[in-house]
């Protein structure tokens, strides 16, 4: 699909992950490219959804719009992350059908995976077992897109692709102490034990989990990759190949906000998934896509960014 003549709606496009799409977009030449905003069109509402096709007759929808969080949001909002991811690509994929769009891209959730899924994960293991309870209502919403993505397009010839992401990071990340993720999380508290003269920083659980991260313009090139060269209905893992552990983790961003101080383990609050890497075998083959930033590069650029988003 030659994207560059093409109107393209990017749901979230104002949103983390979005800017990046958006901008990607932009550097392929891309000149028709919408981000509309969560207050003119509320996804969860179907006028909204048969709206947005109306006004903007997109040739090409990519859904990065979500309700998401850290385990503490995904722990105290179950419900809301459960109803409202579901419901906004339900709706999304049935009246994109009905509009007659040329491509959608869904991008789903490394949550979706078995709790217990062989490492590194592949995409044939998604639908052996059940994910990890914090984030499973998340999860299973996202996953289920698939399923609907899948069946359009052996009902009605819907061509729908789906994406699966790792953890994300990077410049413009989201540091709101109540939804951050744990990158965020962390080089937030780190900064604020400096600045306060604190000498002990609390980090929940035992450290022994391990995360996959990407950089958030690797998954931006992903995607946009995906939009341009992949037509099949099997989903595609995203991801870096990567794998640290959560304590080495800790300790790598202590070591890059000069926080000098002791980092207690909370072992009361949950670890989340045991392990995360994705085998990214299938995105090289199909999409020719590998990460590129690594991963102390992409940390630094974080940590720079957050400090002067401060100002």
């Amino acid at each position: 699909m030659d994207l560059k003549d093409k109107r393209i709606v990017v749901t979230g496009g104002a949103g983390f992950l979005g800017r990046a799409v958006v901008s990607t977009l932009h550097s392929r030449g891309c000149s028709s490219v919408f981000a509309p905003r969560k207050r003119e069109y509320d996804l969860t509402d179907r006028a909204n959804v048969q709206r947005l096709f109306q006004d903007f007759h997109p040739h090409l929808v990519v859904h990065l719009a979500g309700t998401v969080g850290g385990i503490g949001a995904n722990r105290a909002k179950p419900g809301t992350f459960f109803y409202e991811n579901a419901i906004m690509g339900i709706e999304l994929i049935e009246q994109a059908r009905r509009a007659g769009l040329e491509k959608l891209v869904l991008v789903g959730t490394v949550c979706a995976y078995p709790k217990f899924c062989p490492v590194p994960f592949r995409e044939d293991d998604l639908w052996n077992g059940f994910p990890e309870e914090t984030n499973a209502p998340y999860g299973i919403a996202k996953k289920s897109l698939l399923v609907q993505a899948q069946a359009y397009r052996r009902e009605f010839g819907f061509n729908s692709i789906y994406l699966l992401p790792v953890n994300l990071y990077g410049p413009g990340d989201n540091f709101d102490p109540e939804t951050s993720h744990v990158i965020p999380a962390l080089i937030r508290n780190f900064l604020q034990a400096k600045e306060q003269k604190r000498d002990t920083v609390v980090v929940w659980g035992t450290g022994k989990a391990t995360r996959e991260f990407l950089y958030v313009g690797d998954a931006a090139e992903g995607i946009v990759l995906a939009a341009e060269k992949y037509e099949g209905e099997a989903p595609v893992n995203i991801g870096s190949g990567f794998e640290i552990s959560v304590k080495d983790l800790v300790q790598l961003i202590a070591r890059l906000t000069a926080f000098e101080g002791q980092i207690a383990w909370d072992c009361s609050k949950p670890d989340g998934q045991p392990r995360r890497k994705l085998d990214t075998s299938r995105a090289e083959r199909e999409l020719g896509f590998r990460a590129k930033v690594p991963f102390d590069e992409g940390l630094k650029k974080t940590i720079e960014w957050y400090l002067s988003s401060r100002g």
